[in-house]
């Protein structure tokens, strides 16, 4: 672009939204933005799970191991 101002008429048009076009858009987004942090604290929840799980799972070979249920190799 340059910086050089357009001089011929004026093509761009406003639009023009009604308070209930407004209010939809504005619940869609509300929706959409909803979704992603509900996203967001699923993956949370998921990760968090997944580290129980393994601090469990370590843990009780742990005490297994302990108490003789391995064989020694």
């Amino acid at each position: 672009m340059t910086d050089r101002h357009y001089g011929g008429q004026e093509r761009r048009k406003t639009p023009h939204l009604t308070d209930e076009q407004i209010e939809e858009i504005a619940e869609r987004a509300a929706e959409v933005a909803l979704n992603k942090v509900y996203t967001e604290v699923g993956k949370n929840v998921l990760k968090k799970l997944a580290w129980l799980t393994g601090a469990a799972v370590v843990a009780l070979a742990t005490w297994l191991s302990s108490h003789g249920a391995f064989p020694k190799g």
